[in-house]
């Protein structure tokens, strides 16, 4: 879609300057008048190579966060229940809207539903603001009548799964805050610090201690190569990227990630949560089972979860229950399959699916406070021996020489 720069004031006075994609000029304009924006200058252009390779790397390119989603949601469900024609409700929630990235999927998707066009099809449309689970779910609501009830219930998935990734976020936080302090430390001695001590143990005259030796040699090779060392974590991280976009790639790292020691556990708890959760809210929405299964499978973040789940619907289409196809993957633990086998008995799956999500959220619970606990006097201890050993090297010379001196 073509994109136009402007420069536009807003109802304060103040100026702005930014861009928007839209279908044409005209459409651009109208959409900054119902923002109630003063246009002054508006022109297609066409973004440069560079522009388009930082706007794909760049970790900070906007987006819609969940709680600006579960608010649109919760605010569309109370104007659909109230009777609300679709295109104006849209129109009220457009200055309801917190970023200008989602002012401008909203007004989009109101245009695109007075052309004739489904709500369903229309956020399709605007993969950086409804998921593929999201557009499932409303077209279910859609085809069920029940738009107002659905929307509800995505709110209410929406935090839920919103809480469990903040638990899972938060226990990282203080570690790997920790880590990146006592990293740069250490760099920082080493870089300059050491090449200090350097100097007076050169009018020693006697040959170094081993630990010595071996840190003026980190020390020397760190000075040297500083801008290559700097650079490796970045390389690391989008070799890292590149790899997990290949096919092979996210399956081999994926199943690392799951057989790791202590993390390995917690993310298939985190998988499970999610899996059912998600499927459960589904099942409950109306949404037939297989196209339940290939959503989850879509969203799952995990190729081997996903490659279980595509192995498992296979199974179901030619006739088989839901439990034994994914027993038989070896990716879910025993309870979940019973529990899941006890649901299709009784007609209650999706009531069994939550139960499971709600678990499994107290697992994680569990999991992360565990882990918590156990990082930090590891950390604390690791950062211990690191500065201990650059303090016993760099006085070690001096006990020598102090003993030399006794002598």
């Amino acid at each position: 879609m073509p994109q136009f720069k402007y420069k536009a004031k807003n109802t304060s006075g103040k100026e702005i300057m930014a861009t928007m994609e839209a279908p044409d000029q005209r459409t651009a304009m109208e959409r900054l008048k119902f923002q109630k924006f003063i246009v002054i200058e508006i022109k297609e252009f066409t973004p440069s190579v560079i522009d388009e390779f930082i706007k794909k790397v760049n970790p900070f390119k906007p987006g819609v966060g969940s709680k600006e989603l579960v608010l649109f949601s919760r605010q569309l469900s109370t104007l659909v229940s109230a009777g609300v024609p679709i295109v104006q409700g849209l129109s009220i929630l457009v200055d309801q809207a917190e970023t200008p990235v989602f002012k401008n999927v909203i007004m989009t998707i109101r245009e695109d539903i007075e052309q004739g066009i489904s709500i369903t099809d229309a956020m399709r449309k605007h993969p950086v603001a409804f998921t593929e689970l999201y557009v499932s779910m409303i077209k279910a609501g859609e085809v069920g009548g029940i738009l107002d009830t659905i929307l509800e219930r995505l709110s209410a998935y929406l935090e839920a799964a919103e809480e469990l990734k903040g638990k899972v976020k938060g226990a990282m936080v203080y570690p790997a805050v920790i880590s990146l302090v006592a990293g740069a430390i250490t760099v920082f001695l080493l870089v300059f610090i050491i090449p200090t001590f350097k100097e007076i143990f050169s009018q020693f005259g006697a040959e170094l201690p081993l630990p010595t030796r071996v840190l003026l040699g980190i020390s020397n090779f760190l000075r040297k190569f500083f801008l290559l060392v700097a650079a490796a974590p970045f390389a690391i991280f989008f070799g890292f990227k590149k790899i997990h976009k290949t096919e092979k790639g996210k399956v081999i790292i994926d199943d690392r990630l799951l057989k790791l020691p202590v993390f390995g556990l917690l993310l298939k708890k985190v998988a499970v949560a999610k899996f059912s959760r998600t499927l459960g809210t589904l099942i409950k929405s109306g949404v037939p089972i297989l196209q339940a299964l290939d959503t989850v499978a879509k969203t799952s973040g995990n190729k081997v979860i996903e490659n279980a789940i595509n192995t498992a619907s296979v199974s179901i289409k030619e006739g088989e229950r839901m439990a034994d196809p994914l027993k038989k993957t070896g990716v879910f633990p025993p309870m979940v399959i019973q529990m899941i086998a006890i649901g299709e008995e009784t007609g209650n799956l999706d009531t069994m699916l939550n139960k499971i999500a709600d678990f499994y959220d107290q697992e994680v619970d569990v999991a992360v406070k565990g882990l918590t606990s156990m990082i930090e006097p590891l950390i604390m201890v690791g950062m211990g021996i690191v500065v201990g050993s650059i303090v016993l090297a760099m006085f070690m010379p001096m006990f020598e020489m102090s003993q030399m001196a006794s002598q």
